[in-house]
């Protein structure tokens, strides 16, 4: 077991946080599907792009009706992914590189096949109210009309207790009743028991389902202006409705408070808000209020990473530094294809936006080689929600086909199949780009250091929007930040740009000027 945090990690303001997915990140056995110990041989790739933390995706026991956000055990690793003792392993080899390790925690819900839930189904007295139960309406229909976040209703039956339980995302995730004492007391125990093993922080998994109106009222439509803030495609029913009693009602804030006191002090917290309605509002008051360090929105992703998105987050948010900046994730199609062209150009520009973002940033494992969404046929699909609106869903299962590590074959990703195919176009590797002066992997790694290295206070100290250019203003830098297609004029010559300049901005390009 590897010791507690010790004062020279502690947290820097503004942290760069790289995702790793780690069914998609190393394979060492040949099975097809990465582990723990590919995670610790390649860590070194997240460290060399001047990342202060990786943050590990679920590997928990799961039986992956969700990607591993339905988790079966809280407290052990999947066998899948390794063991326990590879998990030391990874922890103790970050903490030698100097990085800290962030984990999912996933406490909306759990799998149905963690034994809480079939305890509860069962009537067992002392898991009976582990869950979200409610009885059916006198005509046998569901107790309200709550629509999960996928789409179909919230609630399923269960006849063996004749009650409906509830479940904000799929019906294999039921949600737990967080107001229960003993369930609140479970939570404590598997943070605690993540710290003893030497983990830094956690990311908590979709923080605003985690409590509802206990009423049970029915849900307002959403009148046109909330549902376009609704997350999630405008085609999906649940943006039909305004979110007021089925999301972070009342003591929901208060509740949150509790992951601080259960996590410590010296531990980092950031939370997914997946409310799109008031989402940066919310971020605000979870960081404020709630006692999270940050907490991030989809709001810049969902956009196509506009200017006018990067405004609006500046704009609602209490202070911008509480804010997680991001644009790809295991959730989210690769940002390149949605907020870019696909291009070197673009991957370099949006790099920078993330670089000289003011609060703390999240890149996704690949997203500095400059890959682009795949194309994936159907039969190779597993993710739920992909497959409910196919082949219009949103391409979360684009996001975690394995990254490439090296030409040829299965990319040095494994000795065996793939678990999702790779069409990797030629030299988009990380042994071709690590030796191209030019690559785009070479410029996140010269980003990156610049903003830790040279960049000073990220305390944002002004900023501004003219149409398509956003200027920021920090201590000891200022940024000028072109998302439209046309060249713009510029006063001198960057200490540091996305491409050549000199008098004029290219469109699609961001420079920076040190004090």
């Amino acid at each position: 077991m590897t010791d507690r945090p010790s004062s020279d990690r502690r947290w820097p303001d503004a942290p760069v946080i790289y995702q790793i997915y780690p069914r998609s990140f190393r394979d060492t056995t040949g099975s097809g599907i990465g582990d723990l110990n590919g995670i610790v041989e390649k860590l070194h790739h997240a460290a060399d792009l001047g990342a202060d933390a990786v943050w590990l995706s679920p590997f928990y026991p799961s039986p992956w009706d969700d990607g591993g956000y339905d988790v079966a055990d809280h407290m052990a690793v999947h066998p899948a992914l390794g063991t326990m003792q590879d998990f030391d392993q990874l922890v103790a080899r970050a903490h030698d590189l100097g990085l800290r390790v962030i984990i999912d925690q996933v406490f909306n819900h759990t799998s149905t096949d963690a034994p809480w839930f079939k305890r509860s189904v069962a009537g067992d007295p002392v898991y009976s109210d582990y869950y979200v139960w409610a009885n059916p309406k006198p005509d046998g229909t569901q107790p309200n009309n709550w629509l999960s976040q996928f789409g179909p209703p919230a609630w399923t039956w269960n006849h063996i207790r004749q009650q409906y339980y509830f479940h904000n995302f799929t019906s294999k995730q039921p949600s737990l009743n967080l107001r229960n004492p003993d369930v609140q007391a479970e939570l404590r125990t598997i943070m605690r028991f993540w710290r003893d093993r030497g983990v830094d922080g956690f990311r908590i998994d979709a923080v605003t389902s985690l409590l509802f109106d206990p009423s049970l009222k029915d849900n307002p439509v959403a009148a046109p202006e909330v549902r376009d803030k609704v997350s999630g495609e405008n085609f999906v029913p649940y943006t039909y409705q305004d979110h007021v009693h089925d999301l972070l009602p009342g003591d929901g804030i208060d509740f949150v408070s509790n992951l601080r006191e259960w996590a410590g002090e010296d531990a980092f917290i950031i939370g997914e808000v997946t409310s799109g309605n008031q989402s940066i509002e919310l971020c605000s008051r979870l960081a404020t209020d709630g006692g999270l360090d940050a907490a991030y929105a989809t709001d810049l992703p969902e956009s196509g990473a506009t200017a006018q998105a990067y405004a609006d987050i500046l704009t609602r948010a209490d202070a911008p530094g509480q804010i997680g900046w991001w644009l790809s994730s295991h959730d989210q199609p690769r940002h390149l294809g949605k907020a870019g062209d696909g291009s070197a150009h673009d991957a370099k520009f949006l790099a920078l936006v993330l670089a000289t973002a003011p609060g703390t940033v999240l890149l996704y494992q690949g997203e500095e080689l400059g890959l682009t969404q795949p194309e994936l046929p159907r039969a190779a699909v597993t993710d739920p929600l992909d497959l409910l609106y196919w082949p219009d869903g949103p391409g979360r299962e684009g996001a975690r086909v394995p990254i490439p590590w090296a030409e040829g074959g299965n990319r040095a990703f494994t000795t065996g199949t793939p678990w999702l195919p790779m069409t990797w176009p030629e030299g988009a590797s990380v042994a071709v780009q690590h030796i191209d002066e030019g690559s785009v992997l070479r410029f996140y790694r010269a980003a990156f250091a610049l903003r830790r290295d040279r960049m000073g206070d990220l305390t944002l100290s002004d900023w501004s929007r003219d149409g398509q250019i956003i200027r920021l203003t920090y201590p000891d830098a200022r940024v000028v930040l072109n998302f439209g297609p046309e060249a713009a004029s510029i006063d001198g010559t960057p200490d540091f740009a996305s491409v050549p300049m000199d008098g004029e901005m290219p469109g699609r390009s961001a420079g920076i000027w040190l004090r």
